[in-house]
């Protein structure tokens, strides 16, 4: 089937909304935007006081395809197409001003982790270029960057970090890669778009409760009050699960998600201009700023813990020195002539994690209650395409389709490339990822 359209009759309610979404971070802007362009009548609840100020703000932003799924390079390819062109994707600007894609390339490194034969297969499936560059092509196109092998990861911490490399690596490159500037700005940019079509934001408003009546959610309350709605979608980020605990539907989830502290540090950059670098040897991600520093994060190496919380406020917010220090001297071995100061600069914030670092796009048990959640990360990149996702799931599942016996199928708007929808359902078996923030 193609995109589904919109039932001319959802679920008859005394509701002054039809959609209501919880969370104003890219994702949830994102879906707004859709929601508000297809003509229906949407609020935005969120407990910061502006968008984009939670997960998304501690995002890098990469734009990138190399993922595991056939579905994440398709999403992936399809939303660089928006981000390249996002004033046209938006409609306008927002008081005259946007976020920037920054077009740098990639480079992905290769590891044991990384299955580059494949990934390359599914780029010529869907029209993604690349190169394959040797260990000589990479010193050459990319100076400054060292391809040496370090693999195993080791701590830090631990004498063998400095052993001599045992060899030299390869890696893909893919020239149409890079970044977007200013990721809580590109949430902006999104809220101003629904706000054109329509849509309503109620900004400083936490949710206290979700209000269900004979198996179908009818609205939500806030300290204010409540709001009826016929649809309400969960994009909460780390607040996922607590508000799928108020909407009592966490035990149907195969997958689940959870919240995750994560840090991004910055370094001064050795005067080069870098291009995106995925680097799973040595268990790290790197880019430029435009102001020519070095963005760092971490991939999970296995010898390093994750800090999961139990409760997504309860974090310390400030950097600390010792993720600073496995960040940043990682890839000062990849980096020779990049200097680590010793004053930590970065920021921590928390991530949206799912069993298997793939978000989840779906519907629920509870009729009308839907979700966009584990998508910290990875999915930045591809809020371009999560709101037209969201928008078919509903609209096929508002207008009968069982969308959990067979699944929805979208038709990319730029590529033409056809997504079963049903690899981001809460049943399915966890996808074989890389096990990491790559996807």
């Amino acid at each position: 089937m193609g995109n589904p359209q919109s039932s001319e009759e959802w679920h008859e309610m005394s509701s002054a909304r039809e959609v209501v979404i919880i969370g104003a971070g890219v994702i949830g802007c994102s879906i707004a935007y859709e929601f508000a362009k297809a003509g229906r009548k949407v609020l935005v609840l969120d407990r910061a006081k502006g968008p984009g100020m939670g997960s998304t703000s501690a995002s890098s932003a990469a734009v990138r395809f190399n993922y595991s799924t056939f579905a994440g390079v398709a999403a992936a390819w399809e939303s660089h197409h928006a981000w390249r062109e996002w004033e046209e994707h938006l409609g306008g600007t927002d008081d005259g001003l946007l976020a920037r894609f920054h077009r740098t390339g990639a480079l992905f490194l290769d590891a044991p982790s990384l299955d580059h034969e494949a990934t390359c297969a599914v780029f010529d499936e869907i029209g993604v270029p690349y190169e394959r560059w040797t260990a000589e092509q990479i010193r050459e196109r990319t100076p400054g960057i060292e391809p040496a092998r370090h693999y195993p990861h080791k701590p830090v911490t631990s004498e063998r970090f400095w052993d001599d490399p045992d060899g030299e690596l390869s890696g893909t490159w893919t020239p149409d890669a890079g970044f977007v500037d200013d990721p809580a700005f590109a949430a902006h940019n999104l809220m101003v778009a629904a706000q054109r079509n329509g849509a309503e934001f109620l900004l400083g408003q936490t949710v206290m409760g979700i209000d269900i009546r004979d198996g179908r959610v009818t609205g939500v309350r806030t300290a204010e009050g409540s709001i009826g709605c016929a649809v309400l979608v969960n994009a909460a980020g780390p607040h996922s699960s607590a508000v799928n605990e108020m909407a009592g539907v966490l035990d149907e989830f195969r997958i689940s998600t959870r919240p995750l502290r994560q840090e991004v540090h910055e370094l001064p950059g050795d005067g080069r201009e870098h291009p995106l670098v995925a680097d799973l040897d040595l268990g790290i991600y790197f880019r430029r700023t435009p102001s020519g520093k070095l963005l760092v994060g971490g991939a999970e190496p296995d010898c390093d813990p994750l800090v999961w919380l139990d409760d997504a406020d309860d974090y310390a917010m400030n950097p600390s020195r010792s993720v600073y220090e496995a960040q940043t001297y990682r890839a000062a071995r990849r980096l020779p002539d990049v200097r680590v100061p010793g004053a930590v600069r970065g920021i921590a914030g928390v991530y949206d994690v799912s069993t298997d670092w793939a978000p989840i796009y779906d519907r629920t048990s509870v009729d009308g209650y839907y979700v966009a959640i584990g998508t910290s990360g990875n999915q930045f990149k591809n809020a371009p395409v999560v709101g037209g996702f969201l928008h078919a799931i509903v609209s096929a599942s508002e207008s009968g389709a069982e969308h959990d016996l067979r699944p929805v199928e979208y038709t990319l708007p730029r590529t033409g490339v056809v997504l079963n929808l049903g690899c981001y359902s809460r049943l399915r078996e966890p996808s074989s990822t890389a096990g990491n923030v790559m996807g």
